[in-house]
């Protein structure tokens, strides 16, 4: 089996959907997949080719127009599609796209040219964004019709087919994404690094991910003063980097809270782990931002892994990450208050017991691991070859 994935988004690049694949297509055979992705100019690039067990080929994979009805995205679509046409991958079985737009249209395109069979995964925010215009809705459609199978993130992701796309249940497999148990996994305390980074004798509600106006920085960045009545060692700490940024610097500013809220947009690897090891809740104040959505939240596993309790918002996939009200807490974040209640409330169950570390852990290892998630997706890559 030779498989070919395109995927914009892909390691030393930072997001969620770009490190499920690592992860997954990693554990493939060696040599069995070949990679089309965004050449970022980075020379983590060459670190990440190089140790990858698969074969990588970068190119520009970038667009500021996904639409047909622009020159910039009709140039774009057949650059592409004549670059990865050259690349000639022997014995190809099948094609991989990691969304549904603008590398399932691409896919789509490679699919009938090479009559090959068609995989396309789903994310939540990919479609819905999507329909907020005709023209990328068409697009989406003609891939969504076409493909042979469907991933998806999430049972919330699969009803958005369902309801707003009409695609037949038939084609679509949920496949939740995993985690690597064995790099985040709970940690003694850390006086010497929670030192280093600030944290001495605060309570650490952390934060892991883009700086998108879905996350919900902002809503929590605004419930701090009622937590820090309840919870004067309260610290949020946030790590990532994205457009909003400046606006919450400047909520914070706004607030008076520099000493409650920490940002951390430049930190390596191993710390980020040690981040979810060391802190005390971990918080995903997700909320829907027009069609915008948070269709799974890997951060929320990860950080379970690590035998943290988490809390997110009621917006998309997320409460299928967790136990609800064993491992983690679901609520409506798209104001302060709830979110102030839901972290109060975590901190006095803590006190008494609950959200206990290995039960968080445990959820995670028996559920939601890579080892798994592979066994399930090589069951679909093998149905899908037998499309042919």
């Amino acid at each position: 089996m030779s498989i070919l994935l395109l995927s914009e988004i892909f390691p030393p690049r930072h997001g969620g959907s770009g490190r499920w694949f690592y992860e997954l297509y990693r554990r493939l055979e060696p040599g069995t997949v070949t990679i089309v992705t965004q050449d970022n100019a980075d020379p983590g690039d060459q670190r990440v080719d190089a140790e990858f067990p698969q074969r990588i080929h970068r190119t520009a994979m970038a667009s500021p127009s996904w639409g047909l009805l622009s020159v910039t995205g009709l140039v774009f679509y057949a650059r592409t599609l004549m670059r990865i046409l050259r690349l000639k991958p022997s014995g190809l079985s099948q094609i991989h796209c990691g969304r549904s737009i603008p590398e399932g249209f691409i896919g789509l395109l490679l699919a009938r040219l090479l009559r090959k069979p068609l995989l396309c995964y789903v994310h939540g925010e990919d479609i819905e964004v999507a329909r907020t215009s005709r023209e990328l809705t068409w697009i989406v459609n003609r891939v969504l019709r076409g493909a042979d199978r469907l991933i998806c993130n999430s049972q919330n992701t699969k009803s958005l087919l369902l309801e707003h796309w009409h695609v037949p249940a038939k084609k679509i497999e949920v496949i939740n994404p995993g985690v690597d148990e064995q790099t985040f996994c709970p940690a003694e305390p850390d006086p010497a690094f929670r030192k280093k980074v600030g944290w001495e004798d605060r309570f650490v509600c952390l934060t892991v991910g883009r700086l998108q106006r879905r996350k919900g920085h902002d809503k929590m960045i605004e419930a701090i003063p009622q937590i820090k009545a309840e919870i004067p060692s309260i610290l949020y700490a946030i790590v990532g980097q994205g457009d909003n940024y400046p606006n919450l610097v400047a909520e914070v500013h706004k607030l008076g809270l520099e000493e409650q809220v920490q940002f951390l947009d430049e930190i390596e690897d191993e710390d980020l782990i040690r981040c979810y090891q060391q802190c005390d809740v971990f918080i995903l104040p997700n909320r829907s931002d027009g069609n915008d959505i948070e269709g799974f939240g890997m951060v929320l596993v990860e950080a379970q892994a690590a035998g943290k309790p988490v809390i997110a918002g009621n917006s998309g996939g997320t409460a299928e990450t967790m136990k609800i009200g064993e491992t983690g807490m679901i609520v409506d974040c798209t104001s302060p208050g709830p979110i102030a209640k839901a972290v109060i409330s975590m901190r006095k169950g803590m006190d008494q017991g609950a959200f206990e570390q290995n039960t968080c852990r445990q959820h995670i290892v028996t559920t939601l691991t890579w080892d798994r998630h592979r066994e399930r997706a090589k069951k679909v890559f093998d149905q899908v070859r037998r499309t042919i």
